[in-house]
């Protein structure tokens, strides 16, 4: 049997694939290079997720890999029609965020109770102003989307004696429907966006969505840019309908230097870094190693996404 073609669309510093040598034949390429080298690769590993390269370069003419991997939760920025009416197998980097991101998101919380952004405004200023800050336990909190990382924050909430509610895409043990949403958010002292990024989820925190919440609830999102209406947001900020916001990812990456959401009232602004922490493109590395050897030797592969869906399914 030849040995297959593992092609890699970088990005900086490469993965270790060492324990593949002999077992694949690894080629790098960039954005420039996908189209031409997709059609003599058995497995494409996109390891820069940032990339929405493949979405332009799989419709051309040739064969395609039979497997994709993006070393991501979300599969969005690869995903085109002609990719999902295919038969290649694309799976994701499934549990390796769950925990990162659910500790960043205590820690905004923690952070937003606490006051600590205003609170390091008035150190720069040398300005000395004791403030009352809100006490997290016994608060309440909704996390819209159910998969790993939704459950691994509202496990970390709940361990601060947050009570938590999950809402997924439909009703389950522990789990919420989007029927019960609207009602959950009304009582929500924080409301964490989670979900996929699908054309049901697209746009769901609009300005109905913030008009329900509560004007002490804070929202954050570190699942997808496009679940936030960001306008919004912005208006619901500076009309006091919430009291606070955070965002890890945005509609555009980077975020323009001229948005205004730079300069919006009580809106933290962080870098899509809520999953990035050190070590971790060595365990992404290793979990597409450990799935290479899986689809290698034919056995079944985990973290396979649902290519309608646009996720895993499955808890």
């Amino acid at each position: 049997m030849p040995t297959p073609t593992l092609l890699v669309l970088d990005a900086d510093p490469l993965p270790r694939l060492g324990r593949l040598t002999g077992r694949a034949r690894v080629e790098h390429t960039d954005a420039a290079g996908l189209a031409e080298c997709l059609p003599r690769a058995d497995v494409l590993l996109v390891w820069d997720f940032t990339s929405r390269a493949v979405r332009d370069a799989w419709p051309g003419a040739g064969p395609r890999p039979r497997w994709v991997h993006t070393a991501s939760a979300g599969v969005d920025h690869l995903m085109c029609p002609e990719l999902a009416a295919s038969d290649t197998v694309v799976t994701n980097a499934r549990g390796i965020f769950d925990r990162p991101i659910a500790e960043y998101v205590a820690a905004l919380v923690l952070a937003m109770a606490k006051d600590l952004p205003r609170t390091l405004e008035l150190q720069r200023e040398r300005t000395w102003r004791h403030r009352e800050s809100r006490g997290v336990a016994g608060s309440r909190a909704v996390v819209v989307g159910s998969g790993p990382i939704g459950r691994a924050i509202a496990r970390t909430l709940k361990a601060l004696d947050v009570t938590t509610a999950l809402v997924g895409r439909a009703a389950g043990s522990g789990v919420h429907g989007p029927e019960d949403l609207d009602r959950l958010l009304s009582r929500a002292d924080w409301v964490i966006a989670a979900a996929p990024l699908t054309e049901r989820t697209r746009g769901m925190f609009d300005a109905r969505r913030f008009g329900v919440m509560q004007p002490s609830a804070r929202f954050v999102n570190i699942g997808r840019g496009p679940l936030v209406v960001e306008d919004a947001l912005a208006e619901a900020l500076r009309k006091r309908w919430i009291a606070g916001a955070a965002l890890d990812v945005f509609e555009t990456e980077p975020l323009p230097a001229d948005s205004p959401l730079w300069r919006a009232e009580g809106l933290i602004v962080s870098p899509h870094m809520s999953g990035d922490t050190v070590g971790r493109r060595d365990a992404l590395g290793a979990q597409f190693v450990e799935l290479y050897e899986l689809w290698a030797s034919g056995e079944p592969l985990r973290n396979v996404v649902d290519k309608q869906r646009g996720y895993v399914p499955g808890h």
